[in-house]
């Protein structure tokens, strides 16, 4: 399918961060063309001017000046919390690269969450970043089931893109975003990828918008076992499976050592960093 592209002025590719892991947040481009069935970030489509479906087109930002880097010192930045800033797009415009080599000499903790092994591209760049890690979302082992929900990098080459990583001294996470619920085995990805991986994040799948028929119709055709469990959490709310997982997670990680955060409880923890707190489960 062809993506739909287009340069788009800023004044900034810096804002104020509203996830609760950063200060602030870089988003170098709008839309992505991973498509993720599961997309949260499918609401900016209201505010792009785009009729086209999500995940169909892309805009590339482009900011004639340079980030004012002496308001980064000793923060925390977030790349990115409303796309993919490796999404193949970057392979020919290179928003992000132009972005790391500002904040190379920045004092600042920088995170970045991929899908795509393109990060690997920089990592002689990431390498000199001062405090950086960088985190790969993988929820599945099923190559089948992570080619009907997106279309990034496959299973074996975030593996790989984890393994690189991690050999050359970044500190590597490996986030398990969306868990969906009995579908995403924790454990098993855990056994495969502890070797190379210094700590795991979990969050939870939350469905609304349009995308929330999409996945429970997929689930009702694919896992038709698993029907009345969405059912249940997503239609009735309740939040009994969520809670049990929890619990799970974090036993298993305390048993075996395993750095670890986990992000369920999104609103709660927005809400805790408002207030200048902050929740670790």
């Amino acid at each position: 399918m062809e993506i739909i592209e287009k340069i788009i002025d800023v004044k900034s590719y810096v804002t104020k961060s509203n996830v609760p892991v950063s200060d602030f947040s870089i988003n170098p481009y709008i839309c992505c063309p991973h498509a993720c069935k599961y997309c949260y970030a499918s609401f900016m489509k209201r505010f792009t001017g785009h009729s086209e479906e999500w995940g169909t087109f892309v805009d590339i930002k482009r900011c004639d000046s340079p980030i004012h880097t002496t308001k980064l010192e000793d923060k925390s930045i977030f790349l990115s919390s409303v796309t993919d800033c490796y999404n193949q797009l970057e392979e020919k415009y290179c928003v992000t690269r132009k972005i790391l080599e500002q904040l190379v000499p920045v004092r600042c903790h920088i995170s970045i969450s991929t899908k795509s092994s393109l990060i690997l591209r920089d990592i002689e760049l990431l390498k000199q970043c001062k405090n950086l890690e960088v985190a790969v979302s993988i929820n599945t082992l099923d190559e089948k089931f992570r080619s009907d929900m997106d279309k990034a990098s496959s299973i074996n080459d975030r593996l790989r893109t984890l393994k690189e990583l991690n050999k050359n001294g970044i500190y590597t996470i490996l986030f398990m975003s969306p868990v969906f619920p009995v579908v995403t085995d924790f454990k098993a990805i855990i056994a495969q990828t502890h070797d190379f991986v210094n700590e795991y994040w979990f969050e939870n799948l939350n469905l609304r918008g349009g995308y929330k028929r999409t996945i429970l119709s997929y689930i009702e055709h694919e896992y038709p076992h698993l029907k009345d469990l969405y059912h249940d959490i997503y239609i009735e709310g309740k939040k009994d499976y969520w809670i049990d997982l929890s619990v799970e997670i974090e036993n298993y990680c305390r048993i075996n050592g395993i750095e670890h955060n986990n992000y369920f409880y999104h609103k709660e923890l927005v809400e805790a960093r408002k207030q200048g707190l902050t929740l670790r489960r």
